[in-house]
């Protein structure tokens, strides 16, 4: 997928003599925003080891595209905790108060009935009600959390630039480092995943 079908969004990187003299070259227009530089791969295990030697490097801004889960690629790219657990137990708790509160403000305060001298705010029979709303909220809460949290839905990304990206579902695996990380470094980012020997480096723009 590219965003714009009458040019190549991902250029082939190739150093100039005014970039190595951290100069810009005389141009038109200035260069479009880097989004990263990824790598493909062929392998999980490879990409499993890239993402490793990544962190290792210091590299914070990681992102890894598989085409199906690979065991210990979250933990490998630093992603070791998410809010979602946080976020679901937040709605439960929401759900039980709405369902009880509103149970016991219709039985107790608005429209009281003594029913058999039996006690107008009666927990027990509150109980179903809060539990039903307790799980309702508390999935809905996960669902809309983890969209959230993971910026969906998002028809476009960067990424989508990458040459032979449309494979990052089918038998392609990827790694990108980006270019918000504090020390990337266009050389060195390429030189370094250029040494983990992938079939392709690219730089990928925004």
């Amino acid at each position: 997928m590219r965003a714009n079908p009458d040019r190549p969004a991902v250029r082939p990187y190739r150093a100039s003599r005014a970039h190595m003299n951290n100069q810009s070259p005389t141009t038109d227009h200035q260069s479009p925003a880097l989004h990263g530089v990824m790598a493909e791969f062929t392998q999980p295990e490879q990409l499993l080891s890239a993402a490793q030697r990544a962190y290792a490097a210091g590299y914070r801004k990681l992102d890894a595209y598989t085409p199906y889960s690979v065991e210990g690629l979250a933990e490998a790219i630093g992603f070791c905790k998410t809010r979602v657990p946080l976020v679901t137990l937040i709605g439960g708790i929401i759900g039980a108060l709405t369902a009880y509160v509103m149970q016991w403000y219709s039985a107790a305060r608005d429209y009281p009935l003594n029913v058999g001298g039996r006690p107008l705010h009666s927990w027990p029979a509150f109980v179903p009600i809060t539990f039903e709303l307790t799980v309702l909220f508390a999935a809905l809460a996960a669902f809309i959390g983890m969209l959230w949290m993971n910026g969906l839905p998002r028809p476009y990304h960067p990424v989508f630039n990458a040459p032979e990206f449309k494979l990052a579902s089918q038998t392609r695996f990827f790694l990108c480092i980006e270019a918000n990380d504090p020390r990337f470094n266009i050389d060195e980012a390429r030189q370094f995943l250029q040494g983990l020997n992938p079939i392709n480096v690219s730089e990928v723009e925004k």
